[in-house]
């Protein structure tokens, strides 16, 4: 439809016609279905009622029913709109690739552009118009459970792969069946609620909102998507679905963003728990004049704009350039040619859990997973004979990670079936020891596990978080492994030395006591469909790990928020890291840094930095210069790197970061070989948010270095002038 035609369509619309537009309904209010939901429904209206006039559905199950529930609407809209059908698509459909955080220590924005395309083509058959994704909220503190959604701590990595998932789930066509619009949530600053308690409420400087959390929204935005969501939190006092602020004068007004605003779930009357609004007719009328132009499952606009409008409380012409809003998005997504878009049952089975697909997962899994710690344990030898597989992941199939679809878990390969592919002779003997609840106390296990480990020529540990225990909701207060997994591990190592740790985990966990007798330690987070797979390759060498963490691992919980790009005081800590100095920013029970940094992680080779040069000693304003690192492969084995380039301003008007990844490059080198790897450094990379929240660069000298967080080497200077 041409601009002018999506106009003479809407001023034929009744009013009531103009708010169902507006309004979302869960698929399960119209059609048989047995997907999960995450919060509370509106106030349920009679079905047909809103099936004659809403404007989109969310969490269906197949293209089967996208077509019905198309069908059904099509049949009582007398205007003929279709619908948006939405769904959560977070790490893949049918096919799951690891959790975001997970793909975040992959520092590969061509792996994360990889996995987005291959759910961008079972999302559309499927018949998804709109994936909920990405995530990009920088978050701090693993107590947030839904760290797992994010790629990272720190917003260039978000902003990275953020824009990337963007641009290859979108193509350059939305008309394109194949194609599926983008939802950037949550805006903004949803990953740094008080004390990691999720929904809980943001107070942060503008300064701050600035500097480190709106940066990765903005470069969604800038790669394109369609829409965007509030977060649920209240943001410096107000709820973000109703902060004119940030919705109107930093979305609208400076970013000039034109596309969709959609609610969270509920979160339009939840205005209401949070005090903001009296009731559900005001909630209606503060989100309308944020400019939220959907509400997701409440029912509040439905019920209550079309009295606003009349009492003159909220403008027709607010509503109609909400309703233009998303009929644009329709037209753009060709649904009034082609309501079905890419919904396509046949499509949906030669794409779903296809081979090339499961090969895509798995070398993303590969090449999330970190390798914290290894005194020669890995990789193990594929001679042997007789392995122990302990722990309460020995067998488990849960591990695709929180916001999979339902029953996805149920294609995940296990570790056993890993290890079979590759050791079909050798006798695998397996012992839960224990089990893997927050609170489970029953070790009655463990000696089995204990008895089965000294038997064993080597020993697997497969240890973590239950699935639910990370994601939307799962906030945690203690970081530890859940249960008695610690003390598992204690004694299964004890009786073999010879073992190596395998961690399944949606957040950053403290390994603290774990670290003190693991001779090695794999973290796989929660790889996806391919999990057994990539474990027991990485674990017997026929894959090289290269992660590299996107969130340091604390070694208290007491330390949390620990970002790596932490400002500096005036009283430093002299001195080694855990030496307690009288009148210094330090504990007294404990070092001030991370267990694991942010950047680490190990290979079973070794690179070495042998050199840092830069184009020149001065940089003017607006310009650039060129530094160029060498790296030698100096182990036996082929692997990759990621190199990584931070900076640090010594002097500013305000303090700067000790450290500050500005950018990171990854390159595969065979034994011995050698690479150049070249970054330019901008001007504009140097800039910050300054008192007055104006982003600036000042003169001075600027230090660069390579390495990773807490452990950088090789630094040169420059002065910018």
């Amino acid at each position: 439809m041409t601009e002018k035609q999506l106009r003479d369509l809407m001023g034929g619309m009744t009013l009531e016609e103009k708010v169902g537009q507006l309004v979302q309904c869960g698929a399960g209010q119209f059609i048989q279905n047995s997907m999960e939901i995450t919060g509370p429904e509106g106030e349920m209206l009679p079905a047909e009622e809103l099936n004659r006039v809403m404007g989109s559905v969310l969490t269906f199950e197949d293209a089967s029913q996208a077509k019905a529930l198309q069908d059904k609407h099509l049949a009582a809209d007398r205007n003929k709109i279709p619908l948006l059908l939405m769904l959560d698509v977070i790490h893949g459909l049918r096919t799951t690739y690891p959790i975001p955080l997970a793909m975040g220590c992959s520092f590969d924005d061509d792996l994360m552009t990889e996995c987005a395309d291959m759910a961008r083509r079972e999302s559309a058959a499927c018949g998804v118009h709109v994936t909920f994704n990405p995530m990009v909220d920088t978050a701090r503190d693993p107590r947030w459970g839904r760290i797992l959604e994010t790629n990272s701590e720190e917003p260039l990595v978000n902003a990275r792969m953020g824009a990337a998932l963007v641009r290859a789930t979108q193509g350059n066509d939305l008309s394109d069946p194949e194609n599926v619009a983008c939802c950037v949530k949550h805006f903004a600053g949803y990953g740094a609620p008080e004390a990691g308690r999720d929904y809980n409420t943001v107070d942060m400087s503008e300064r701050q909102l600035r500097e480190t959390y709106l940066p990765a929204y903005k470069a969604c935005l800038d790669a394109g998507a369609r829409l965007i969501m509030p977060s649920f939190n209240a943001l410096n006092g107000i709820p973000s679905v109703a902060n004119k602020w940030l919705m109107n004068r930093v979305l609208r007004d400076e970013w000039g963003f034109r596309g969709v605003v959609i609610s969270d779930f509920n979160a339009v009357g939840e205005l209401v728990a949070h005090g903001m609004a009296e009731n559900l007719k005001e909630a209606a009328r503060l989100a309308m004049e944020a400019g939220c132009d959907i509400d997701m499952m409440q029912n509040a606009y439905y019920l209550h704009l079309k009295d606003l409008i009349a009492e003159g409380a909220v403008s027709e012409e607010m509503l109609d350039a909400a309703v233009l809003r998303v009929l644009r998005l329709k037209n753009e997504l060709g649904l009034f040619e082609n309501p079905y878009h890419g919904a396509d049952e046949e499509k949906e089975k030669a794409v779903y859990l296809c081979p090339a697909h499961r090969e895509i997962a798995r070398r993303a899994a590969e090449e999330s997973a970190v390798l914290l710690k290894n005194e020669g344990i890995l990789p193990l030898s594929r001679t042997l004979k007789k392995i122990a597989l302990i722990g309460p992941f020995a067998r488990e199939r849960h591990l695709v990670g929180f916001w999979s679809r339902p029953g996805a878990w149920k294609d995940a390969v296990t570790i056993p079936e890993g290890i079979g592919a590759i050791l079909p002779d050798c006798e695998l003997v397996m012992e839960d020891g224990c089990g893997a609840e927050i609170g489970d106390a029953d070790g009655s296990g463990i000696e089995r596990a204990v008895a089965a480990a000294r038997e064993a020529e080597a020993v697997i540990l497969a240890l973590g978080e239950p699935e639910g225990d990370s994601g939307e909701g799962r906030s945690r207060a203690e970081l530890t492994l859940p249960g008695l997994q610690t003390e598992l591990a204690r004694r299964v190592i004890a009786a073999n030395p010879r073992t190596a740790v395998v961690l399944f985990n949606g957040r950053p966990l403290v390994l603290t006591e774990l670290e003190k007798v693991a001779p090695a330690i794999l973290e796989m987070w929660y790889p996806g469909t391919e999990a057994g797979s990539a474990c027991a390759r990485l674990l017997f060498g026929l894959a090289n790990p290269c992660g590299k963490l996107s969130a340091g691992m604390p070694r208290s919980v007491g330390q949390c928020p620990l970002p790596y790009n932490r400002m500096n005081t005036g009283r430093p800590k002299p001195g080694p890291d855990g030496v307690p100095v009288p009148f210094s920013s330090c504990y007294l029970d404990m070092g001030n840094l991370p267990l694991y940094s942010f950047g680490h992680g190990l290979s079973y080779t070794t690179f070495e930095y042998e050199d840092l040069k830069l184009s020149g000693d001065t940089m003017q304003a607006g310009g650039s210069l060129q530094a160029v690192v060498t790296v030698k492969n100096t182990g036996e084995k082929a692997g990759k790197e990621v190199v990584q380039l931070y900076m640090r301003d010594p002097v500013a008007s305000v303090v700067r970061p000790v450290q500050q990844l500005i950018d990171y490059r990854k390159i595969s080198l065979a034994p011995g070989e050698t690479a150049q790897v070249a970054f330019t450094v901008t001007e504009a990379q140097l800039r910050f948010w300054n008192f007055d929240c104006e982003c600036v660069s000042e003169p001075g000298m600027f230090e660069l270095s390579t390495g990773y967080a807490d452990h950088l080497k090789l630094t040169r200077s420059f002065r910018l002038i």
